[in-house]
């Protein structure tokens, strides 16, 4: 059944504490995995993603123990290879579980397979496997489609020189990062156009170092990693994801009131909170502190031409916004979000088409011109950024209503319940 947004009678007033990050908990998970010893992650998220990289981890021999109402996950290491010598893995549509577990299979030995859903199979990932085996990797697609399913014959990962396409995702650069401290010699990585996302990068390198591995980027833009690395156990605290705390930020940016989201603070170097800046320019005042980060929204938001190739997972986040500015929003850079849950670009376009709204896009920009949604019910495409966007679009216009909204389970289960506690 389709979830009707209750629009608001006034502006919000309110703070929200969200579950933590997807990409800090997925990128965690692995570390711990390939660690020696026990590690625990608190503030971990639970969700459709994280739950693929928890069973295909457990799959691999790791033990993994959950307990979901501490948000709390706890993961025995193997010192650098997984115990499985076989296994058959299914991640769903998650796109971080199927990069980073298929670079990191390279580094132990056995003969595995990597599937994923319909979606996934339509989703890149020879740019990976070109890399890989750039470094002496055994890895293919099984259909030759350059997507998923994949099949990694491993033997331990040689290592050498590599170059990989930044253009698609910078989680091909991140999973190779991660496993280039377990290959046999050091590892050189070239970046082939321009890096898409990369504050991604610069958070993967970051929790990298927390887990006890080396990594460098050098002035000529390659990563060197020395191999024979090991991974060190520890304790490690997620925090809350900044994708999700977007939509919070603009529901304050709609409605002209304030946002507060605990615990996400000024130190995160979360890449998504580069909205911020953005809805500045488009009048709201932000507040920043090392425990929380506050939006107050203006009368009425400003029109705006930004960039988005560096946090390409909240170009929806403002699309779904930019009817209520006073002029054209124009949201560029935004290629790479092609290849997400869904074709995102075109499924934003469409669907404020289908509220009345002119939209004007080609392959890298969408721009959107004011006007007043009408009411409809948005087609999300199993794509859970798709239904928590237009959710937001649906605070201040009537009659929204998103289909499939468990969709949201991908990354935010109680999305929709933490939404409804902005009414007054």
């Amino acid at each position: 059944m389709a979830y009707e947004v209750q629009r608001l009678a006034g502006p919000v007033d309110a703070a929200v504490s969200l579950p933590g990050s997807k990409s800090y908990t997925n990128r965690a998970l692995l570390l711990a995995a390939l660690a020696s010893g026990r590690s625990t992650i608190s503030g971990a998220l639970f969700s459709d993603d994280t739950r693929y990289m928890c069973e295909s981890l457990g799959r691999l021999g790791v033990a993994v123990e959950q307990a979901e109402h501490e948000a709390l996950i706890a993961v025995t290491g193997e010192g650098g290879s997984f115990p499985a010598a076989a296994a058959d893995l299914y991640v769903g549509n998650a796109g971080t579980a199927a990069r980073f577990l298929t670079a990191s299979l390279t580094a132990s030995s056995g003969r595995f397979v990597l599937d994923g859903s319909e979606r996934m199979r339509e989703r890149p990932i020879e740019p990976l496997l070109a890399a890989l085996r750039g470094l002496g990797a055994r890895v293919r697609s099984l259909n030759g489609t350059g997507c998923p399913p994949v099949l990694i014959e491993a033997d331990g990962l040689p290592g050498g020189i590599a170059t990989v396409d930044g253009a698609i995702s910078s989680q091909f650069l991140t999973a190779l990062l991660m496993v280039a401290p377990l290959a046999r010699s050091s590892v050189t990585i070239a970046v082939e156009g321009e890096l898409v996302s990369a504050p991604y990068v610069e958070m993967t390198m970051a929790i990298m170092r927390d887990f006890g591995a080396h990594s460098e980027c050098a002035p000529d833009g390659r990563f060197h990693v020395p191999g024979q690395q090991a991974y060190a156990s520890r304790e490690y605290v997620v925090e809350p994801d900044a994708s999700s705390a977007s939509y919070f930020f603009a529901a304050a940016a709609i409605t002209g009131g304030r946002v507060r989201v605990e615990r996400l603070g000024s130190g995160s170097v979360q890449g998504d909170l580069g909205l911020l800046e953005v809805l500045e320019q488009m009048g709201c005042a932000v507040v920043s502190t090392p425990n929380w980060i506050e939006v107050q929204g203006p009368k009425r938001l400003s029109g705006v031409d930004a960039d988005f190739s560096r946090m390409g997972d909240v170009a929806t986040t403002l699309l779904a916004i930019a009817p209520f500015a006073d002029g054209p929003v124009s949201v560029r850079g935004i290629a790479q979000t092609h290849y997400e849950e869904s074709d995102r670009p075109v499924a934003a376009a469409t669907e404020l088409r289908r509220m009345g709204i002119q939209v004007e896009d080609d392959w890298d920009n969408v721009t959107v011109h004011p006007g007043k949604p009408i009411p409809t019910t948005v087609t999300t495409y199993d794509d859970h950024r798709i239904a928590m966007s237009f959710a937001v679009t649906g605070l201040a216009a009537s009659g929204i209503r998103i289909e499939d909204p468990g969709c949201v389970a991908k990354t935010f289960p109680s999305f929709f319940a933490t939404l409804e506690t902005l009414a007054p």
